[in-house]
């Protein structure tokens, strides 16, 4: 059994069993101390808390509406749907944008003699204690109003109950998926079956978002009620509508969908738990491999020429080169930022698609599009901005490893253009082929210039206000095997930074919007060479303006990458 050593008031020291509320305590001392001296992380703390604040309150009153107005068949289709569409935005959020909060790590215990169970259970509370769990404490509560106004208090103690059970269904899930997906991506071939799977399902989101919104307007409110009735039977939205199911009459539900939402939770933490051990396993097993290694000697040196990937084979072997050949295999290996990349083919596909979605498309569920260049135009534009958003953290993916580039002295200029060079090789061709793949699915060939001109200027133009952001507001990444993990605060951090990122982005790419409108004919045959001109000198303005405010803040910049602790 862990203990907690502590000293007596005679000096005597004494153990005490370590807790769940160890773990709490620990991860409010770690948060505090990551804030400590920060004024720029305090301040996107107190955003993401007003964030927060914002969502629970729109989320609350939507949910206790329908309650308030006496309307029991809204109360029973915002409950289902709510609640489903909650715990997976749990799951899949973290994957895509947000990322998991991970400041107490699972490896860092796995060489201390502390209990699964004590683990999984600390662990557990560790995740309860921030601003996404707080956010959806209080909205989901407007499912306890909703209930209460419908059947009275006892239906409002049963939702009450509901709503903490559910979100401990959320948790469970979005750390078992994350844990088990980042434990899967250590073996390389795993890692590109990944990839590929999560192409293909990008590739059938918009198909199956039609799809759904046209049978969502097809249907009618009795059908929409059955299908809330029948997902309030699945453990997606089980623990939300208990209280419902009390004010209708139906108790003998209540303890059912109890069982249900209890034996989801207990798989959840099972499932969990697995993952955990396989991860602190396989921490352990590496340290040993590791000094094995050590003990056998170096290997030879290895021919410069081999240390440059074949793409980038016919670069000069200066430190441009190196740097270049460095980020390539990075790109390419570090799971971290194969999940950016795959994030982009994602939104690359599918966000276009929906955007120039005609009218009748939404109503039929038919693949019926009424684009127009200046939709088509915004559409691009919104992708190319989202590609440059990846490096706004370039400088959190390498953390302390940073520290050789400033102890060599490379200059910011030849940093800067680097990295953009390295991370161009993977997105130009993808966006080149997502520019003329579009044009075809929308049946307007023509517009494959316009669509290019308007990716590769928001590209640009995002890149350049990438490197800045990528140098000012830079955060330290954990230091874990989980693709998705984040520091406390990180999550927050991440998300604005990358709100402020695109819209600037946005902004200074409207200029090729307005000519596309005055002149719309003409314009697409321009469009493509005056975009890809215009992306290339705002992406090598920024590069030379950044590069000289990196070499000022170098030792600056260091400090925030490297993780503490």
């Amino acid at each position: 059994m862990a203990v907690e050593l502590t000293t007596g008031a005679t000096g005597e020291i004494t153990g005490r069993p370590v807790s769940a509320r160890h773990f709490a305590r620990l991860k409010l001392r770690l948060l505090a101390n990551g804030l400590t001296g920060r004024g720029w992380r305090i301040a996107l703390f107190v955003l993401g808390i007003l964030a927060g604040l914002w969502f629970a309150g729109s989320a609350f009153l939507a949910l206790a509406a329908p309650g308030l107005a006496g309307n029991r068949e809204i109360a029973e289709l915002v409950a289902g749907f709510g609640g489903a569409l909650l715990v997976l935005g749990w799951v899949l959020l973290p994957l895509v944008f947000f990322g998991v909060d991970e400041t107490l790590d699972p490896a860092r215990f796995a060489l201390l003699p502390v209990p699964r169970r004590t683990l999984l259970t600390g662990l557990l509370a560790a995740a309860l204690i921030g601003i996404p769990a707080a956010a959806t404490l209080v909205a989901t509560a407007g499912l306890v109003v909703s209930a209460a106004a419908l059947g009275g208090w006892s239906a409002g103690v049963v939702a009450a109950l509901g709503v903490v059970a559910g979100l401990l269904v959320c948790v469970a899930a979005s750390r078992a998926v994350t844990s088990a997906f980042a434990t899967m991506l250590r073996s390389r071939r795993v890692r590109d079956l990944a990839a590929v799977l999560l192409a293909v399902f990008a590739a059938l989101l918009g198909p199956l978002q039609i799809a759904l919104l046209g049978a969502a307007r097809r249907a009618d409110w009795d059908q929409l009620a059955g299908v809330a009735r029948l997902v309030g039977w699945t453990p997606l939205a089980a623990p939300y509508t208990i209280g419902l199911d009390l004010a209708d009459g139906r108790a003998w539900a209540v303890p059912v969908k109890l069982v249900i939402t209890v034996a989801t939770l207990g798989a959840l933490l099972w499932w969990w738990s697995r993952s955990l051990e396989s991860a602190m396993v396989g921490t352990a097993a590496g340290i040993g491999t590791g000094g094995a290694r050590a003990g056998t000697g170096a290997p030879p040196e290895a021919p410069v020429a081999q240390l440059f990937p074949r793409v980038v084979r016919w670069l000069p072997r200066d430190r441009y080169g190196a740097l270049v050949a460095r980020e390539v295999r990075y790109w390419w290996r570090d799971t971290r930022r194969r999940a950016n990349l795959i994030s982009i083919a994602v939104a690359g596909v599918f966000v276009p698609l929906i955007a120039n979605l005609g009218s009748r498309g939404m109503v039929e569920g038919q693949a019926d599009f009424d684009a127009s260049p200046t939709l088509v135009s915004l559409s691009m534009i919104f992708v190319g901005s989202l590609a440059a958003i990846t490096l706004v953290n370039q400088f959190g993916f390498d953390g302390s490893a940073y520290g050789a580039n400033v102890i060599a002295g490379v200059p910011g200029r030849l940093e800067l253009r680097a990295r953009v060079f390295a991370f161009s090789l993977y997105i130009v061709p993808l966006l080149t082929v997502i520019s003329i793949v579009l044009a075809f699915l929308l049946r307007e060939p023509r517009w494959a210039g316009l669509m290019v001109g308007a990716l590769f200027a928001a590209y640009g133009g995002g890149l350049a206000v990438a490197l800045f952001v990528s140098i000012i507001g830079a955060y330290a990444l954990p230091e874990t095997s989980n693709p998705f993990a984040v520091n406390s605060g990180g999550g927050a951090a991440k998300s604005l930074l990358t709100f402020v990122a695109i819209a600037v982005g946005i902004a200074v790419s409207i200029p090729m919007v307005v000519a596309g409108a005055l002149l719309p004919d003409v314009w697409l045959w321009l469009a493509a060479p005056v975009g890809i001109g215009y992306g290339l000198g705002a992406a090598l303005l920024g590069s030379h303006l950044a590069g000289d405010l990196l070499d000022r803040r170098m030792p600056e910049l260091l400090l925030k990458v490297t993780p503490r602790g």
